[in-house]
């Protein structure tokens, strides 16, 4: 019983991990693909690649995933497993949510709110300081951060080429735009390939199939793959929203944006272990480089159904898990 239960924990865990592949596979390509830097099955390609290259580069945010986040040690064996799998089901719907709306929400938070829902509802012990110092305050952080950074960035470039040819100088960028979002590609991956490796091995040990926090090599290959052939699936509705609904993006911006993204997770994953949202912190850079035009280039309103799908994705896929619990717990123990 415990053995099929850790199966289908970790087939849904893998699942989340291809929702999360499409879902925020935008995040990476939008700003390439709407400024016609790359055509959309080249950069999805493209992405699909970095996004498992990506995967396989660090273990840190697994770790904190893995074991920060709730504690089931205690709670091994079948009820371990529910809590994970209810968990996984409160990430998995909210993002399926938020991508037939169209609104680039963070599929990070909707695993750390599934997680911590499920946790809550079923009496475990939840590591509400690691939520605050790895979760919230980074939540609050990466977007200011993005906005900021993206902001200075682009007000450097746009003095540093203020006598250049705006066509040559918008052809170089959109070239440069290959590379930029190949980082991005590669830091979605660093970043959310590992929260589904944490995931798979936190059900792994509640089954007492292992201990510790290392992550063994067919966990990291599944999971880079999982997410790589979600990316490759698209997420058309969101990347019209990033790419083009919040601000008209031109070349330079968008390397703008992507640059400033990519580093800010490379940041928090390898020195923080932090999981950030790639659609939180690439979003706001989005915005960041579109106030240097003017704020009113920025479409608010947009921003702000956005901003509201980022407050409402913790307590909501947190409140789906909490009642799947409740539902599966008198069939699964």
């Amino acid at each position: 019983m415990e053995i099929a239960l850790v199966v289908v924990v970790v087939a849904f865990a893998l699942g989340f991990d291809y929702t999360n592949g499409f879902h925020d596979a935008a995040n990476a390509i939008a700003t390439s693909v709407s400024t016609r830097a790359l055509t959309p099955r080249v950069a999805l390609t493209m992405a699909a690649v970095f996004n498992l290259v990506g995967a396989l580069l660090g273990t840190e945010v697994a770790t904190t995933i893995g074991s920060g986040i709730i504690e089931i040690t205690g709670d091994s064996g079948a009820h371990g497993l529910t809590i994970v799998l209810a968990g996984l089901i409160g990430a998995i719907v909210w993002n399926l949510i938020t991508w037939w709306l169209g609104l680039p929400s963070s599929s990070t938070h909707a695993l750390i709110g599934g997680l911590t829902g499920a946790g809550v509802a079923s009496a475990t012990t939840v590591h509400w300081d690691v939520i605050l110092n790895k979760v919230a305050i980074p939540m609050i952080l990466s977007p200011l951060i993005g906005f900021g950074l993206a902001y200075l960035l682009m007000v450097a470039v746009l003095w540093v080429f203020r006598r250049a040819a705006p066509a040559k100088a918008q052809r170089r960028f959109r070239l440069a735009q290959t590379a930029s979002a190949a980082a991005m590609s590669l830091g979605h991956g660093l970043q959310d390939a590992q929260k589904t490796m944490g995931v798979i091995v936190l059900a792994l040990v509640a089954g007492g199939l292992h201990e510790g926090d290392e992550i063994p090599l067919w966990v990291k290959l599944s999971a880079a793959t999982a997410i790589s052939l979600g990316t490759y699936s698209g997420g058309w509705r969101i990347m019209r929203t990033l790419g083009r609904r919040i601000i008209e993006l031109d070349p330079a911006r968008g390397f703008v944006a992507e640059t400033v993204a990519a580093s800010v997770l490379y940041t928090t994953a390898f020195v923080f272990a932090a999981p950030v949202s790639t659609t939180h912190t690439i979003t706001s850079a989005i915005m960041g480089v579109g106030a240097t035009k003017r704020l009113s280039a920025v479409r608010w309103g947009v921003a702000k159904n956005i901003g509201l799908a980022w407050v409402l994705t913790i307590p909501m896929a947190a409140l789906v898990a909490a009642i799947m619990y409740f539902v599966l717990r008198p069939f699964l123990g």
